[in-house]
This record gives C-alpha cells, structure tokens and sequence, in this order.
C-alpha cells in the first residue's frame, strides 16, 4: 500500500454545537472541545482524540463511528489561498493507520482549527 495514499476524506462545514448523544462516547476524564458540522453528521474534537460520526446510507440510519487518537496523529499540513476568495482550505493528518484528508469549507476558520490540532498534539 503507497504510505501517501488517503484512506479517508471528509469535509467540514463550519462550526456547531457539541450534540449531545456524543458524551456517551467519552472516557473518563475525557472532555469534548469543539465540533464541527460534517455534510450528513458531525466531528467532535476531545481531549483525547477526534471523533468523526459518518452517516451512510440513503436514510442515513447506518452510523460510522471514527475515533482518531492524538497519540497516532504523526504530522499534519493546512493549505489555503490565504485571502478572501479562498472558499476552501484542506488539512492533511499523517497517522499510523495512513493518510487522511479534511476540506474546511469558507464557514470554518482555518486558524483556529490548525490551532486546536496543534493544541491537541502539542499540549
């Protein structure tokens, strides 16, 4: 398998409320963070990983559950045209399990999100 091949890719819409049916998937002394709106579900930033819920399905009634834990993020990148016609921006996440790629749409700060991976990984 090429290391550089993206296993995964999903985009985020903008920023929104933690939901509510995600505390039950936390641990112990686990905290959620921040939450972004996917195209059918959510992702979820904690304190100990990120959870990305994806709804498949024509009704959408089949959850995937991904829990990503800082601890096997090795790298990431953002990439954004830097101005105000930039409608979109990507971040890259090299993991142990492969590559995985996110677009931020133009609702979703790429600042403050390149800052709460870095807070992630680096705090």
């Amino acid at each position: 398998m090429n290391e550089l091949q993206t296993i995964q890719a999903w985009t985020f819409v903008s920023e929104c409320p933690i939901p509510n049916d995600v505390y039950d998937l936390l641990i112990q002394g686990e905290e959620a963070v921040a939450a972004y709106k996917t195209i059918r579900d959510s992702a979820i930033f904690t304190s100990k990983r990120l959870i990305i819920r994806d709804a498949q399905g024509i009704t959408g009634k089949k959850v995937e559950i991904y829990s990503i834990p800082y601890s096997s993020i090795n790298m990431w990148s953002t990439e954004n045209a830097g101005s105000m016609l930039d409608f979109n921006a990507e971040v890259e996440l090299w993991t142990r399990a492969g590559h995985l790629k996110i677009n931020l749409k133009k609702g979703v700060d790429i600042r403050k999100f390149d800052k709460l991976i870095a807070t992630a990984l680096l705090a």
